[in-house]
């Protein structure tokens, strides 16, 4: 389902309550215009990626079915997949309790969703089972 998103506007944010518990789309973006957005497999819940979202690819994501990003690096739109192949099909958007934070349950098309070409960004845990002379190791998921 792809329309105008001039179509779309956000609730305003009146109250708590209203937040918390109302049904109505209320992000609140940072100081910067942005919140944080994580995909995840829409199957295995798997981590992808942590990105982030202004209102405008917010509201392009909503749009078009597909993930929208903003780029903070770039300072741009950034439409996942355009340039690359590899397309996020949004199957669910979630918002947790206060709306400054969103989840992408999406199908990942392409190669993977990182740059390095990774099935997954998070292809890197901390080994706390192995701490040596302080220092915080890393092993391969």
């Amino acid at each position: 389902m792809s329309f105008d998103t001039s179509q779309l506007q956000f609730a305003t944010r009146e109250s708590k309550a209203t937040i918390e518990q109302g049904l109505a789309l209320a992000p609140r973006f940072d100081e910067h215009g942005l919140i944080p957005a994580m995909a995840i497999d829409h199957k295995t819940n798997e981590p992808l990626m942590l990105a982030y979202m202004n209102a405008e690819s917010l509201k392009m994501t909503i749009a078009l079915g597909e993930a929208v990003y903003y780029s903070r690096s770039r300072k741009e739109i950034w439409h996942k997949g355009k340039t690359s192949g590899e397309y996020q099909i949004v199957k669910e958007i979630r918002l947790d309790c206060d709306q400054d934070a969103i989840v992408l349950k999406v199908e990942q098309l392409g190669g993977g969703c990182c740059h390095t070409k990774a099935s997954t960004c998070f292809y890197r845990r901390v080994d706390t089972q192995n701490l040596r002379e302080g220092i915080v190791a890393l092993d391969r998921v």
